[in-house]
């Protein structure tokens, strides 16, 4: 077991990461965000990348999913935990709490959420998204480290940069939506057709622009409640590692077994090449 990390630049220095390490690497779908960090916790091998650069560089269209996903496929993680912002859709989810979203709702427009294509076609299923077994220990974590704590609720996931308009935000709180981000569903879905297990802990910063009786949503309020928070995570994370026995079970490990469609005998060569990190044990 291995496991990833994507996360803001303020889960970086996590101090309780030994034996640390820089890896640079180039994929077939161009550069990650940044070098991957490696190291250890609590005997776990676990690598950490910041989805948006070393000091948030990268627009979430910008983001580079797809490198960011295969580079910790290449580097042998089987679980991935998500950590990042997000709007409450709710009165009861009061920015500094925290949700673990089971559902997602991709609203994107100007991103590629797949490794397929260019010759090769795949179905992966995606009806669960979130390994229940890795978001069931990351619940426990919070329980334990005092966090307040939403269990499952369904994430929209918008393009962004610019946040909802008030006649969106109510749109999404009459598909009872629970919170709003700009980056999960595509980590998610690439995640899937890694055959990597994810779950994810949404940090509910604001409440959205929907809420008549609080300010709308701004940047500023959107780090200070962060900053607050990104400790709590830490310790979840830290306490979820503490918790992951060796040969915690990946659910995903098969998650392409019946997805591809495409004749292997038609698959062009750069494709099979590009793709062999995740399709070598079917097409071999």
């Amino acid at each position: 077991m291995k496991v990833g990390i994507i996360g803001g630049s303020g889960l970086y220095n996590l101090k309780e990461l030994e034996k640390v390490e820089k890896v640079q690497l180039d994929t077939p779908f161009g550069k990650p965000s940044s070098d991957f960090l490696t190291g250890e916790v609590h005997n776990i091998p676990v690598i950490f990348i910041p989805r948006h650069g070393l000091g948030h560089v990268l627009l979430p269209t910008e983001i580079p999913f797809r490198a960011n996903i295969w580079g910790l496929k290449k580097l042998g993680v089987t679980h991935l935990i998500l950590v990042g912002a997000v709007g409450s859709l709710k009165e009861e989810i009061i920015p500094g709490h925290m949700v673990f979203p089971d559902q997602f709702i991709d609203l994107t427009r100007h991103r590629i959420s797949t490794f397929f294509g260019n010759g090769v076609v795949a179905h992966v299923q995606f009806g669960d998204p979130v390994c229940s077994k890795l978001s069931e220990k990351m619940v426990n974590a919070a329980n334990a480290v005092g966090a307040t704590i939403h269990l499952g609720g369904t994430y929209i996931c918008m393009e962004g940069p610019a946040f909802s308009s008030r006649a969106e935000s109510m749109l999404y709180r009459s598909w009872s939506a629970d919170v709003i981000g700009m980056t999960n569903a595509q980590e998610a879905k690439l995640a899937r057709e890694a055959e990597i297990a994810f779950a994810s802990i949404a940090l509910a910063t604001d409440y959205d622009c929907w809420h008549i009786s609080e300010s709308e949503v701004n940047v500023e309020d959107i780090i200070k409640v962060m900053h607050e928070n990104v400790e709590t995570a830490r310790r979840i994370i830290v306490e979820t590692l503490r918790n992951l026995p060796p040969d915690f079970p990946n659910s995903q490990q098969d998650a392409l077994k019946f997805a591809l469609i495409t004749e292997k005998s038609k698959i062009p060569q750069k494709t099979r090449s590009d793709l062999d990190l995740l399709l070598s044990k079917y097409l071999d």
